[in-house]
């Protein structure tokens, strides 16, 4: 309740909501008024990948391809080798600053070489600022993207350092290894759980969110034991549901994203009460010079890097290059060899959270100054409720057509959800006899039935020849 509380606080101030979680949780902890003393990393570290692995999939099934489309090939190089340079140059930089081992150092590097770009834009809608493309779509993309890279680098240098006998070639197998058994079943399980919620014709609709959060941890589960990244496998499931006519799509959208919310305030909370903050303090000095290395050098470099060519300009480069908010991800990762017993884990750990701490607290909070210096921002686009997608047809082209399904239709006997509509078409009205309803996806067709659509004028053609062939379209 408190954490649903300070979302509210931070969105009228501007302060990321996951800065005023952690404060919760560091109150109610061990060295706060709460007297909690939690420090079990091991059970920390298990909540926090499957609370990750459901926030991930939220951001797919939230995530237009329409939008991603365009920036795929920069958003996947900001994501891999951005994401490595960044690790390098910040543990190159951990080396010198805490005089530990260079394994050692690119471990601290890897933990924090990832970002969250979630708090950047609950920060940009709360100012009502909006970016100019494609910069949404690139970050939003990147901060999803960028998590199972982040992971490959810190487990593969864990057990580097565990196990000093692994070479470099046995970590790189691992890498690919993770990276192609994710990628090929998070598309294959995406599509059969589109078939799969399409198909099993539940009862009741209340247990359709209840399938899909199964069909999550199913996915991420059973990735992570053919040896893939559970993380990239969930976050490409729900791109690839986000693509295709759901059932329900709506309802589980709306769920999924109250789950991800829940997620983040669970793993905020907790990460606060595993911080003793008379620790964290002890390695403000180090953290300052860890932070100023990965804002100020590796970022920036990582960024110019990936995003060479004409199409950017050197205005995104370095927005692109502050948005570099660090947030659950690294916290979640330092608690990886805090749980496996790596030496100076402990430091390692406070070092990570002064370093987002501090990452939130001065990036986050002058985001929309920068977008605005930089003359990146644009109106926060108004849209008063979810019947603005119907209603918005008078602007934007689309009309409503009345369309007969005569007896002899291939679409006679099967659901809405099944007709394979055009991007953009929706059946908004059922007049069957003296009956107006309103369909839903497992509303079944019959002959006789007058179909009102909105679509646009290039668009009817097609969804007439649809509606009224005698077979369905291939």
């Amino acid at each position: 309740m408190a954490g649903v509380i300070a979302g509210k606080v931070s969105a009228r101030l501007g302060i990321p909501a996951l800065l005023l979680f952690l404060c919760i949780g560091m109150l109610a902890g061990a060295d706060g008024p709460g007297g909690i003393d939690f420090n079990d990393a091991p059970l920390a570290s298990a909540i926090g990948s499957v609370a990750l692995a459901l926030i991930l999939f939220s951001g797919g099934l939230h995530t237009s391809w329409s939008a991603v489309r365009p920036i795929l090939t920069p958003g996947m190089v900001l994501a891999t080798f951005g994401t490595t340079v960044t690790a390098i140059i910040s543990g190159a930089a951990a080396v010198f600053i805490f005089d530990i081992s260079w394994p050692l150092g690119l471990l601290v590097g890897s933990i924090v070489s990832s970002t969250d770009a979630a708090a950047v834009f609950s920060i940009l809608r709360s100012r009502g600022i909006s970016l100019r493309p494609p910069l949404r779509p690139l970050l939003e993309f990147e901060s999803a993207s960028n998590d199972p890279t982040a992971v490959f680098l810190t487990v593969g240098f864990t057990t580097l350092i565990l196990m000093p006998e692994s070479t470099a070639g046995e970590l790189i197998v691992l890498l690919v290894q993770q990276l192609v058994v994710g990628t090929a079943l998070g598309i294959l399980t995406g599509r059969v759980a589109v078939w799969m919620i399409n198909k099993i014709k539940l009862e009741y609709e209340g247990l359709y969110p209840v399938l899909s959060l199964a069909l999550v941890l199913l996915i991420y589960a059973l990735t992570a034991v053919l040896g893939g990244s559970g993380f990239l496998a969930v976050y490409l499931a729900g791109i690839t549901m986000a693509r295709h006519r759901l059932l329900h799509k709506r309802t589980l959208s709306r769920f999924h994203d109250g789950v991800s919310w829940l997620m983040q305030i669970t793993m905020f909370l907790m990460l606060g009460l595993l911080v003793y903050p008379t620790q964290v303090v002890k390695v403000v000095v180090p953290g300052l010079a860890l932070s100023a290395a990965l804002m100020l050098v590796a970022r920036p470099v990582s960024v110019w890097l990936s995003l060479s060519g004409r199409r950017w300009n050197n205005r995104e480069r370095a927005f692109v290059s502050w948005v570099g908010l660090r947030g659950a991800v690294p916290i979640i990762l330092a608690t990886f060899p805090l749980a496996s017993g790596v030496e100076h884990a402990g430091v390692i750990f406070n070092a990570v959270f002064f370093v987002v701490i501090l990452s939130v607290a001065l990036q986050g909070t002058t985001l929309s100054v920068v977008a605005r210096w930089l003359k990146l921002d644009a109106p926060e686009p108004d849209v008063s409720d979810d019947r603005e997608e119907i209603v918005g047809g008078a602007t934007t082209g689309r009309r409503l057509h009345e369309i007969e399904i005569h007896n002899g239709s291939w679409v006679v006997g099967k659901r809405v959800v099944e007709l394979d509509l055009p991007e953009g078409v929706w059946v908004v009205l059922l007049n069957r006899g003296e009956d107006y309803l309103v369909p839903q996806g497992p509303t079944v067709i019959e002959a006789g039935d007058r179909l009102t659509v909105l679509a646009d004028q290039p668009e009817l053609r097609k969804v007439e020849d649809i509606l009224t062939g005698g077979t369905q379209r291939r």
